[in-house]
């Protein structure tokens, strides 16, 4: 008995150690890992043709339903209609950089733009959280497109958010209004849901969609938290917080809240309730903000009696009607991430969404 005890203890030891020497490499590993990736830069810019994506699927879809001698023409017309864009963009090419030769000698090094028969409308697609961090993707693809856009061109923006913190969708607001400020229509598309800091998002829109059963609105503020107060008290547990300046904290989590710091809690929430109707309202000024301004969502069909959107589709939808007119493109910009980002991100993601599920399903109802 007394030998399994002493070898228990000498295993007991000998995993601590193995723990101890696992953790110190993994240290290590981020360590190296995290200057890595800050050494290689911060992500990259993936510009995509949705246009050559949808007449690829159109090619496929009609190859399918012709018969092998139908099949043999079409192929033959297809090949025509290359080379004939092929001479016609290179014509593009030389005219544009003869005038800009002709224009300015000087510049004649420099790059020059060619006209195309069609705008250009570039799509973003935006996945707002609660900490609103996608912000920071969002402002790199807006100054990619402004950096590339010409007069005519414009932006469409497929948003999915049920709102979060104030300043990270205010900041993405401002974002949007970039765009509109440089001259350039702006779309806005709502398949799922765009409320509260979303709809702060979506209501900058020249032309807001939505799907039919879209969650849309919610223009309120809400905050809460616990207080264990009580609990430390019980347990005998003293807490101190200093301040300077009578409202540095009007409500804390671990202190004994008064009434007066309630009150001046609530009066700042009533403050940023005042700017998001005010935002709203210059934004859409047909809205009857004291009507749709009290905290609640509506549904699609419901949103575009009450002016909240202009019109009811899918993005899907809207997308072929612009491919008519528009030459399409994606713009994506994401960082690249070493292993323990990643899996610090998984972990991250994970509570979010099991938060978000437990919220929503309290919240939202369903069919």
């Amino acid at each position: 008995m007394e030998f399994l005890f002493e070898y228990g203890l000498f295993f007991a030891k000998a995993i601590t150690v193995v723990m101890a020497i696992v953790a110190v490499l993994i240290a290590f590993v981020a360590i190296a890992m995290k200057q890595k990736g800050q050494a290689s830069g911060k992500g990259q810019l993936e510009i995509r043709s949705i246009s050559d994506a949808l007449e690829d699927v159109t090619d496929y879809a009609e190859k399918m339903l012709l018969s092998d001698a139908q099949l043999k023409q079409f192929m033959k017309d297809k090949k025509a209609e290359e080379k004939a864009k092929a001479k016609a963009d290179k014509a593009a090419i030389k005219r544009a950089a003869k005038n800009k030769i002709g224009s300015d000698p000087n510049l004649s090094d420099s790059p020059a733009k060619i006209s195309t028969d069609k705008a250009r409308l570039f799509v973003i697609n935006f996945h707002g959280s609660v900490d609103a961090h996608e912000v920071a993707n969002l402002r790199e693809e807006i100054t990619a497109i402004l950096l590339a856009a010409e007069d005519n061109d414009e932006v469409l923006v497929n948003l999915e958010s049920g709102g979060g913190v104030v300043h990270g969708y205010g900041l993405a607001a401002s974002q949007l209004q970039r765009i509109k400020a440089k001259g350039l229509k702006l779309t806005i598309c709502v398949d799922k849901v765009a409320a509260s800091g979303g709809y702060m998002m979506a209501c900058v829109a020249d032309r807001l969609i939505c799907a039919n059963f879209a969650i849309i609105g919610s223009i309120g503020v809400i905050a809460q938290m616990p207080n264990f107060n009580k609990l430390l008290k019980k347990n005998d547990i003293d807490f101190e917080q200093h301040t300077a300046g009578d409202y540095k904290r009007t409500l804390t989590v671990f202190g004994e809240n008064n009434d007066e710091g309630r009150a001046k809690f609530k009066a700042e929430l009533e403050e940023v309730h005042v700017m998001f109707k005010d935002f709203v309202n210059t934004n859409r000024p047909s809205l009857d903000i004291a009507k749709v301004a009290t905290g609640e969502y509506w549904f699609g069909l419901q949103a575009k009696e009450l002016g909240l959107v202009d019109e009811l589709a899918t993005s899907d939808d809207i997308i072929l009607e612009l491919n008519k007119t528009h030459e399409i493109f994606s713009v994506k910009y994401s960082e690249k991430k070493n292993v323990m980002e990643k899996l610090g991100f998984a972990a991250e993601n994970t509570m979010f969404r099991a938060y978000n599920r437990i919220f929503n399903q309290s919240q939202t109802p369903i069919s």
